[in-house]
């Protein structure tokens, strides 16, 4: 009976460890010379070489692909900007070129027609000034205000010329010179005073003037006649 006390319990104890399926990590037959460090100290996660085994190596952020570079930025595609373009320089037109009468008989002709309508009672008062005009052209011609009289000049141009303009400038040193009067219509022809708008000097006695006529639109040949009574 006293055997049979100690053999039963041993007996049972040496078949629950062999049925146990935890090995013996003390048992060198376990041993496992393959597993590395890493699988032993897995409880260790965040630290470099000692991962959980099966879990893949965080890869580094990768470039997100087509985006723009930062504006501003030199040598990184930022589009070059346009040259703005140079504004041209305003060109003069400059003075027209005088031509003898001789070269324009017509212009004459067409002159003292119109003179006997718009400059009736009045009378042509020096040489008719003529010249060749481009766009925008200016022709002077100096003349002479006498006291007490009344003054008109009339202007044509022709063939191309359809916008003239005509004005009468006075200049008296030291004043600055100031325009007595100047043509308000439209078309090639134009005209200043004459009998029903007298133009005359401002001052008691002579003094110089002078006559601008310009070819405003157009391009021909210009003829102007100071008229006086």
């Amino acid at each position: 009976m006293r055997l049979s006390h100690f053999v039963l319990p041993a007996l049972s104890c040496a078949l629950l460890i062999a049925c146990s399926d935890t090995p013996d990590p003390n048992d060198p037959s376990q041993f496992n010379p393959n597993q590395g460090v890493g699988a032993q100290y897995g409880q260790y996660p965040g630290q470099p070489g000692y991962g959980q085994p099966g879990q893949p190596t965080q890869p580094g952020q990768p470039t997100q692909p087509g985006q723009p570079t930062q504006p501003g930025q030199p040598g990184y595609g930022q589009p070059t900007q346009p040259t703005q373009p140079t504004q041209p320089a305003t060109v003069d037109a400059g003075q027209a070129q005088p031509v003898a009468p001789i070269v324009a008989p017509l212009a004459q002709v067409a002159l003292d027609g119109l003179a006997q309508k718009d400059m009736k009672g009045m009378r042509a008062d020096g040489a008719p000034m003529l010249a060749s005009f481009q766009q925008g052209q200016t022709f002077e011609q100096q003349i002479q205000l006498q006291p007490g009289r009344c003054y008109g000049v009339l202007a044509l141009g022709l063939p191309n010329i359809s916008e003239m303009d005509v004005q009468i400038v006075v200049h008296q040193p030291p004043l600055p010179p100031y325009p007595l009067d100047q043509d308000t219509t439209t078309g090639p022809q134009a005209i200043v005073g004459g009998p029903a708008k007298c133009v005359k000097n401002p001052l008691p006695s002579a003094g110089p003037a002078k006559v601008v006529i310009k070819a405003t639109a157009g391009a021909g040949i210009g003829i102007a006649q100071l008229y006086s009574k």
